[in-house]
This record gives C-alpha cells, structure tokens and sequence, in this order.
C-alpha cells in the first residue's frame, strides 16, 4: 500500500513537471515567433536543399512548423487535466468507503450490542448519526460519511438482530456444552474399550487355565486307569446317562 502511494507520488510529480515544461517550452516559441514576425529578433537560418533545389526560407519554415506543434501540444491539457482530476476524485472515493466501511462497522457492532432501540427508519438513522457523531474514534470524519454510515446501519439492522451478540453468546456456549458433552462420550467409549480389552484377557486367560486343568485331570485319569488294576481295583465303564463311576470293592482276605 505504501508503495503504490509513493509510485502514484512520483507519477503525481511528473505530471506536473510535464505540464510545466510544455507551458513553459510553448511560451518561449509561441513568443519568440511574434518576436520575429515583429521584425524584432531574426527568424532562424537554415540551410535546406531538395535534391538540386534551395528551399529559400527553411529557416522560418521550420521554426513556424515547430511553433505549431508545441501550440498543438496545449489542446492535449485540459483532456489530461480532467483525466487527473477523475483519477483523483477516483482516489478520494477509496478514501471516503474505507471511511463510510470504518463508520459501518462501528454502527453495526454497537447495533449488535442492543444499543439502538428505536424501530422506526428516520428515527433509527437519526440515533445511529448520534452515536456515530459522538463516537471519539469518528470526530474527523465528515458528515456525508457518518450519514451513509448510518443509513447502512439501519439497512443492516435485521442482520444485527439475528447476529446479536446475545444471541451469538448463546450459540457458543451451546456448542461448547455440546463439544464438552461428544469429549465426554468419547472418553466413556476409551474407557469401555480399555475395559472390553481386559475382559477379553482375562477371558482367554481363565480359558487357558481351565484347558490346562482338564489337561492336567485326564493325565490323572489314565495313570489312575494305569495304576488301580494292579492294586486290585477296577474300573466300570460308566453309563451314558450316568456320571458316577462304581469301583467294586476289593473282597476281603479268608
């Protein structure tokens, strides 16, 4: 930004010491050339040749011709001088919105904030004017601006009321209840989890020891089934719909 300012400075700068320098260019031949043909100075000599024809006068000629040039040059200011002016106003415009934008957003922040009350058009653009023309950061600006600035304002309002800052405190503290309340959910998940995990291990774990248990008793069973005949016991194969094993007892010694 600060650049474009400086380069629209120096362009600024040219253009005024190009319009000089014409004026100033077109007095001295414009002048000079009554002077002469005031018989008062000597027109310019100059020695011309056309092929094997002297051009008597070149002199004059050439001084006339560059004479009407620079005088033609002048028909070419006020075209440029009006083209300055509009890039200018043009400038002075951007400066005036930034301001009017300035104004704007101070109105609708104070509009969002309940400070206007009253509902009808003229009376509302007139307490937002109030407010803006008392407001220490806009004391510079001129009239015209805190107008529009107003008027926008009151044109906005329905966007104020629907965007107020109550309203819009309301909905944050609804989304953090409902942020808090998804953290919440998803830690109780974790946790769930972690639980499921452990119950899973422990699962597998008492799995393993009760296959290591059942193991363990069929290896008991068949040394039982090893050992017992030789001490005079025996067993019975068992019923299918029974599960208690008859061992025969022993008769006693005669």
């Amino acid at each position: 930004m600060a650049q474009q300012s400086t380069t629209r400075f120096i362009v600024r700068c040219l253009h005024s010491c190009s319009f000089g320098m014409l004026i100033v260019m077109n007095a001295v031949t414009i002048g000079y050339a009554l002077l002469c043909a005031a018989q008062i100075t000597p027109w310019l000599t100059l020695p011309l040749t056309f092929g094997d024809v002297i051009v008597t006068n070149a002199g004059m000629l050439v001084q006339l011709a560059f004479t009407l040039i620079m005088a033609s040059l002048l028909f070419f200011i006020p075209t440029s001088k009006r083209v300055m002016d509009l890039e200018k106003s043009h400038r002075k415009f951007e400066v005036n919105m930034d301001d009017v934008a300035r104004a704007y957003h101070v109105c609708h922040t104070a509009d969002r904030a309940g400070v206007f009350t009253l509902s009808s058009e003229f009376d509302a653009v007139r307490e937002r004017l109030h407010y803006l023309r008392d407001h220490p950061d806009l004391r510079t600006m001129e009239m015209d601006v805190l107008t529009v600035a107003s008027q926008m304002g009151e044109k906005a309002r329905e966007l104020a009321d629907v965007y107020g800052d109550e309203k819009v405190k309301r909905a944050k503290e609804f989304l953090r209840q409902r942020q808090e309340e998804a953290e919440r959910h998803q830690e109780q998940i974790v946790d769930a989890m972690h639980i499921c995990r452990e119950l899973r291990q422990w699962a597998d774990q008492v799995e393993a020891e009760e296959t290591a248990v059942a193991s363990q008793l069929e290896k008991l069973d068949g040394e039982l089934q090893s050992v017992l005949p030789h001490l005079g016991y025996g067993f019975e194969p068992p019923e299918p719909d029974h599960k208690i094993v008859q061992m025969p007892m022993k008769p006693a010694a005669e």
